[in-house]
């Protein structure tokens, strides 16, 4: 195998913090040779601090939003797949945090680092810092508890969200990317460019592309669960070892498209080939390299 995950622990953040962060992964793997994996896109931050061998974070479109032999990142809300290489033993913790988290903990407008991974260093040094205090702590349960504490002062510092946004952001997730923009602005008092125009400077990207991830990663996530099982180790499922759909109790892609709020099956494998590359049908196929959740 060209990678082998040697460590993986799931740790519960305090409850305090679960509003904002759904779970910690520390993880260790060794990969002997280069391996390359192809990243989904995601209404996410990503925040890696990680130790070890680096890695290469790259967005096809523009290689300058990359970061370039790094083990400790941040990886902004992407509208398309990147990709990652990386060869050595390598150990971290990652941690996903929602858009209005993100907006907090980090103090800035996610419009900053959209479609971008950044150094830890080159971003914050609170960052950098946490990094070297997570990778000295001597176990997994002391590197959570650091991340606790960093996180919870990070929000205690930080100012509120706007309410209005949160309130947009609450109603297009419950409806899983179901809920119309014009209805959004509507409940919030603003016209649909305003609301476009804040959510797109604080979030990240307009609640349109937001509705779309969001229909995304709930069939890549579907994809992974039915055809893969469980996910090994907290990531995401790596689709890439079951049947296509279709064979052997596996759902068929128009049935997916159904299920996933998707006008039709091209609709499905649309977005599938612009935020993970590919169609769902190469995807589910053996060694498909992904790491990102859905």
């Amino acid at each position: 195998m060209d990678g082998v995950l040697t460590e993986a622990i799931v740790g519960l953040p305090d409850p305090r913090l679960r509003p904002y962060v759904d779970r910690y992964l520390g993880y260790r793997e060794q990969v002997a040779r280069p391996l390359v994996r192809r990243e989904v896109a995601g209404a996410f931050v990503v925040l890696i601090l990680g130790w070890g061998a680096p890695l290469d974070v790259i967005d096809p479109r523009a290689v300058e939003r990359g970061a370039y032999g790094v083990n400790a990142f941040l990886a902004g809300p992407f509208d398309a797949y990147c990709t990652t290489r990386t060869v050595g033993e390598g150990a971290g913790v990652q941690v996903l945090l929602t858009p209005p988290a993100a907006r907090r903990v980090l103090g800035l407008p996610l419009g900053e680092v959209t479609n971008r991974a950044v150094p830890a260093d080159g971003l914050a040094g609170w960052l950098a810092r946490l990094r070297d205090e997570v990778a000295d702590a001597p176990d997994w349960a002391g590197r959570f508890a650091r991340l606790d504490a960093a996180l919870a002062a990070r929000l205690a510092a930080a100012g509120p969200v706007d309410p209005r946004l949160l309130q947009a952001w609450r109603v297009l997730a419950g409806s899983g990317g179901a809920a119309a923009v014009g209805a959004l602005a509507g409940e919030v008092g603003w016209s649909r460019r305003h609301l476009a125009a804040r959510f797109r400077r604080e979030f990240g990207l307009p609640p349109k592309t937001v509705a779309r991830l969001m229909r995304f990663q709930r069939a890549y996530a579907t994809l992974g669960r039915e055809l893969i099982g469980p996910p090994g180790h907290g990531a995401a499922p790596a689709a890439g070892t079951g049947p296509p759909p279709g064979r052997h109790g596996g759902p068929g892609w128009a049935e997916l498209a159904l299920r996933c709020g998707y006008f039709d099956q091209s609709h499905l494998i649309r977005d599938f080939r612009e935020f993970a590359g590919d169609t769902p049908e190469t995807l589910a196929r053996p060694r498909s390299h992904s790491s990102n959740p859905g």
